[in-house]
């Protein structure tokens, strides 16, 4: 039963999308990459909040609040306020140039070559991290719920490249083929199931163990471990409150202002208006992903008793535990909706930054928008294949969440160093881009993963030289051996600003750089972008007071 509603469901939501794009012209970039730039502001919210709502953020949040409890809620309630700023700062000035990519405004910005370099990171960081992890953490959970290792006869490795390759090749097939609004239509749907099953989570997890009552079961929960439901982190936690002044809100406004796979849902939009709205109300909704995201596996710590081998099993054994039998099959169908989403809209990104970043510009400038298209798709056949043969090697990397934004840090902070630079200087030279942006990539490895390690370990042998054998004191110890890896990237965003400042003083360009309004979409700002702005600001500031300790 359950297998039989999971496979009407996907299928349901592929017709539908397919149905809405049958008429897209795909021969034109504009119409394949940006779905026409018609894209409406509850298209743009669905769709930008179920890129959102993969397995590597369902799985893995949950897996961190079980071990920390509330403080983690800061990846999600934070979103909101990094939402806010790229609708009212970003937005306006992508729409006001017309772009299709980030990059391409480091083109007009700095030059051609900063914009190549730039595509190159984003690319590799997809291929190499972000969608093997989607991928692997999508597989885990698919196959952990239908039990593929008994369904199928075969090992629990061999299930887990058979879901692998079963998402890769269904999600290469909506975003290779049919491109953002397939992309984004999908998104749209299986974001009104995911919230409606998300939310059935921790329902009945609460009643679970509450005697059959919600509030009773909140109830219960707070009462016994109070001190999980503080907002500010401590030191030693995946996120003390420190950091939600360095590096959180740094990584919060690459993501969901510059990261191509985000930000290219508000660059289809049919105008300002409506991307402003699109970008608002994904905001507002955003504050409500702890319930989601961050509950569940603070009820998974109580229910079993802290007692699970990997923090990383707390949803899907949460899931298994109190989600009744006939409803499993309609979740597992919007949580493959969720690894869907998230994989083909980074593929769809890929494949734009490829076919007019790289292909266009670098391998055949006098190329057709239908054969721009045409090996933008082959790329991202390639892309694909490449990231299902390393998803299985992920198998080893430990809390899959805090890997993906520890590695994600190699050309976020970089990248959004030089657009941030881009936009509020007009003389900083491309010397200075390509230096900040190559300074900023080798810099971060060489502390994360050479000096960073080498530290801790140094620490941590010296402690147990000293008898110290507690587990919590080692975590306290190995927390203040080196600085946390958000400071860090804090550290390394104000370095590259200064040295990119400095190059700009003693070597600034000719001409100090104009934005110019292209004209292809009505940048008139929404009526009440500053007042929704301000509430949702409010609302942020609000609940970390209210849950401050």
């Amino acid at each position: 039963m359950a297998l039989i509603s999971f496979l009407g469901f996907t299928l349901l939501v592929g017709i539908i999308s397919w149905w809405s794009v049958r008429k897209t012209d795909e021969t034109s970039s504009d119409g394949y990459f940006l779905g026409g730039r018609s894209l409406t502001a509850g298209v743009i919210a669905g769709s930008l909040l179920l890129t959102n709502l993969s397995t590597e953020q369902i799985v893995g949040l949950n897996g961190s609040a079980y071990k920390d409890g509330l403080s983690v809620m800061a990846w999600e309630t934070l979103a909101a306020l990094a939402i806010v700023v790229t609708a009212m700062f970003l937005l306006p000035r992508y729409l006001k140039g017309g772009l299709t990519t980030v990059p391409q405004f480091l083109a007009k910005r700095f030059d051609v070559a900063t914009k190549t370099i730039t595509s190159g990171l984003f690319l590799t960081g997809y291929v190499v991290v972000l969608l093997p992890v989607i991928l692997y953490s999508g597989s885990v959970a698919i196959s952990g719920m239908f039990d593929v290792p008994a369904l199928l006869g075969v090992s629990d490795s061999t299930a887990l490249v058979i879901c692998i390759w079963g998402i890769g090749i269904i999600g290469s097939i909506y975003a290779v083929f049919g491109g953002l609004k397939a992309v984004a239509v999908s998104d749209s749907i299986n974001a009104v199931g995911l919230i409606i099953g998300g939310i059935m989570i921790p329902v009945f997890g609460l009643m679970a163990i509450g005697d059959g009552s919600v509030m009773g079961g909140l109830d219960t929960l707070m009462a016994a471990n109070p001190e999980r439901f503080d907002s500010t982190g401590n030191p030693g936690q995946e996120v003390p409150f420190s950091t939600i002044f360095t590096g959180m809100m740094l990584v919060q406004l690459f993501y969901w202002g510059t990261n191509q796979q985000i930000i290219q849902r508000g660059l289809g939009a049919k105008n300002l208006a409506e991307g402003q709205k699109g970008l608002l109300l994904a905001a507002f909704l955003k504050i409500l992903g702890p319930i989601i995201l961050v509950l569940p596996g603070m009820i998974a710590y109580y229910y079993f008793e802290g007692g699970l081998a990997s923090s990383d099993l707390a949803y899907p054994e949460l899931v298994r535990a109190v989600l009744p039998k006939p409803l499993m099959g309609f979740f597992a169908a919007v949580l493959f909706g969720a690894i869907l989403s998230s994989f083909n809209s980074v593929l769809n990104s890929s494949v734009t930054l490829f076919g007019i970043d790289i292909y266009k510009q670098h391998i055949n400038k006098n190329a057709s928008e239908m054969t721009v298209v045409k090996y933008g798709k082959v790329f991202g056949v390639c892309l694909a294949l490449a990231a299902m043969f390393i998803a299985p090697l992920i198998a080893n990397a430990g809390s899959l969440f805090n890997y993906l934004q520890e590695i994600n840090g190699i050309y976020s902070i970089p990248i959004f160093t030089i657009i941030v630079v881009g936009y509020l200087t007009k003389r900083v030279p491309a010397i200075a881009a390509k230096i900040g942006i190559l300074s900023g990539s080798v810099l971060y490895i060489i502390s994360q993963f050479i000096v960073g390690p080498k530290m801790v370990a140094n620490a941590l042998a010296e402690a147990k030289a000293n008898g110290i054998t507690d587990p919590v004191e080692l975590n306290l110890i190995e927390a203040g051996a080196y600085p946390h890896y958000l400071h860090v990237m804090a550290i390394l965003f104000i370095s590259n600003i200064l040295i990119m400042l400095i190059i700009g003083k003693f070597y600034p360009r000719e001409e100090p750089f104009q934005l110019e309004y292209t004209k292809q979409v009505s940048i008139e700002p929404w009526k009440h972008v500053k007042l929704a702005s301000t509430f949702i600001a409010i609302i942020v500031v609000g609940i970390y007071i209210y849950f401050a300790k």
